[in-house]
């Protein structure tokens, strides 16, 4: 479908309908670091079954206790400036949540140091930091078991490439039996791509995880270690670097099994963007690619699950500066999937100014089954938790 006649059923149909779901927003920070909320992620920390809130700042790593939200931390100056990038794991096998840290991105040293943190004895005694290895330019990481070894890998896409590379090193890290003091063991997934902003993974075949990458190159699908990346789409067009390709990654699926994938073009771009995959399981070349805002400025973050509870996968979409449309933002919109089939969609404001969204994360958080959204700041610095009411704002 055009981008003219999408942008035209935005503007048509951007007001509330019965199926689009209001959203009350709990400011769980409003001033919590001196550069940006660089990561978020949902993590239940005190094991008490619900996922609690976690955010990265530049010295900081904080959690959030659902249901009071009350503030404590993980680490605070123990890395390298600036934290950029965390993945939750039970990483030592005690049955209990630890995470993997990326940092050492300060000041353009881009050190990209990676280690991992294991609590102490209370939630409330220091965690310890543990080193795992460095790779520069480190600034996405996630669990998943890329080598088919039945437990997932740490895996990590640094932004840019070094050392005279032709692309960046997307590398797994295999947790040792002991993770404390053993050396993790790297391996090189794929050195093709340039100015890889994110990375996704999905289970495709039995006890294997593929990887999606955003790039300068577009979107690409990396069945296993060993596998030729298949190109699933070319990202936006441009003659420089910074106009070319795709900068966020996130997968959904149609109700008829289709898989959709979201993102933002190009990096720190003004489009958000859909892709819609031919049957099948394992992603292959895109068959549409459809352009849902090209207003945006600073796109810095995307997820995709059913927030209108109508059985379509929808997306949602933050950026960091205000942009070019009726919704200036900076903020974080909803866009709603009309049709089962992808083809139409819908634009809301979830927060229009008041959240110059670095990341966002969603998930069940109170146990209504509907999907909430975590959002962090960079120019405003803040932390919001947006709960999903439902279309009719009831409590459940």
């Amino acid at each position: 479908m055009p981008v003219a006649r999408l942008l035209a059923l935005v503007a048509l149909c951007s007001t509330a309908s019965a199926a689009v779901p209001r959203f009350d927003t709990i400011v769980l920070d409003d001033d919590l670091c001196n550069v940006a909320v660089y990561a978020v992620a949902l993590a239940d920390v005190d094991g008490d079954g619900l996922a609690d809130v976690v955010a990265v700042t530049e010295n900081r790593v904080l959690w959030y206790r659902n249901p009071d939200w009350q503030r404590r931390t993980i680490i605070a100056d123990a890395t390298e400036r600036d934290n950029v990038c965390i993945a939750p794991h039970d990483i030592d096998g005690d049955g209990q949540v630890d995470f993997a840290i990326g940092a050492g991105w300060l000041n353009g040293k881009n050190l990209g140091t990676i280690q991992w943190v294991s609590r102490g004895e209370t939630l409330d005694a220091p965690w310890r930091v543990h080193p795992i290895g460095a790779i520069s330019w480190t600034h996405r990481m996630r669990f998943a078991d890329v080598l088919g070894r039945g437990r997932p890998q740490l895996v990590v896409s640094p932004l840019n490439a070094t050392d005279g590379r032709a692309g960046v090193q997307l590398t797994a890290f295999a947790i040792p039996a002991d993770p404390m003091s053993a050396p993790w063991e790297r391996t090189v997934l794929d050195e093709s791509m340039n100015r890889m902003h994110n990375h996704w993974h999905l289970a495709v075949d039995e006890g294997q995880d593929g990887t999606l990458t955003a790039s300068e190159e577009g979107v690409f699908w990396l069945a296993a270690p060993d596998a030729e990346p298949l190109r699933i789409g070319a990202g936006a067009e441009g003659a420089r670097a910074e106009d070319r390709g795709a900068g966020e990654i996130k997968s959904g699926r149609l109700p008829d099994g289709r898989r959709l994938l979201a993102t933002v073009e190009p990096m720190h771009g003004h489009m958000a963007v859909v892709y819609l995959l031919p049957p099948g399981d394992a992603p292959a070349a895109a068959r549409q690619r459809i352009v849902l805002d090209d207003t945006l400025r600073q796109g810095h973050g995307v997820w995709v699950a059913d927030f209108t509870g109508n059985g379509v996968d929808d997306v949602v979409v933050g950026h960091r500066e205000p942009g070019t449309g009726t919704l200036r933002g900076p903020g974080v919109y909803l866009y709603e999937a009309v049709s089962a089939e992808g083809l139409e969609w819908r634009k809301h404001a979830i927060d229009d100014g008041g959240m110059a969204a670095e990341d966002l994360v969603a998930g069940d958080l109170n146990g209504d089954g509907r999907i909430d959204i975590v959002a962090g700041g960079r120019a405003t610095k803040n932390l919001k938790l947006y709960l999903n009411r439902g279309p009719d704002g009831d409590d459940r």
